[in-house]
């Protein structure tokens, strides 16, 4: 299998990450220049379907695209450590968490950055100041939520490490690109933050 990647972007770090946690090591990487719009050519839009990073493409020339839809897949041939839930009951938790982390937090914390960063005017042509502060308030809503959450839970989803929190851990990362730090009352979020972040795969989907 081949990783269609980029270590600028957020996205492809989370497959990254959880192929680390799983040691999945057979994975081809193939780093896609984002800033010089490599992801755009005609050879790799009529590849993968759509300008995004990361696409991972199977032996029998199959695409998947969507960071969570490839961690899936790779849980799927890979189910220990179990990172989206064990029976229905889990996966429905692990779920609704990684589509709360990903709508109100890491989109809005990616937006924050891409319309507020010099350099990723390469990606936003035309970049907004009211954008990016927009998404970084709501994005700090949520995390308004989620320290609560964390007062009385170890991880976000279940009782152990699952996607929702390298997804939320991910796009808080993007965040210190522009030196952002979450407010210092969120304690309960400092905690798990630090704690994700310690973990040794972090580092190597980094």
């Amino acid at each position: 299998m081949k990783l269609y990647t980029s270590n600028r972007a957020p996205n492809p770090r989370r497959v990254r990450w959880v192929m680390a946690e799983k040691g999945i090591t057979d994975v081809e990487l193939i780093e896609i220049d984002i800033m010089s719009g490599a992801h755009k050519t005609p050879d790799y839009r009529a590849r993968v379907g759509v300008p995004h990073v990361p696409a991972l493409e199977l032996d029998d020339g199959t695409i998947i695209s969507e960071s969570v839809a490839i961690c899936r897949y790779l849980e799927a041939l890979h189910p220990e450590p179990n990172l989206f839930g064990h029976d229905a009951r889990e996966q429905a938790i692990v779920e609704m968490w990684t589509r709360r982390g990903e709508f109100y937090l890491a989109n809005p914390i990616m937006l924050s950055v891409r319309h507020s960063h010099p350099a990723l005017v390469a990606l936003e042509a035309t970049q907004v100041p009211q954008v990016a502060d927009y998404n970084r308030v709501g994005a700090e809503r949520f995390m308004r939520t989620l320290d609560r959450h964390l007062a009385d839970h170890e991880f976000i989803a279940l009782d152990r490490f699952t996607i929702a929190d390298v997804v939320a851990t991910v796009g808080l990362d993007f965040a210190r690109l522009v030196k952002y730090r979450p407010p210092e009352e969120f304690t309960h979020l400092a905690r798990w933050y630090e704690a994700s972040r310690a973990r040794p795969a972090a580092a190597a989907g980094a």
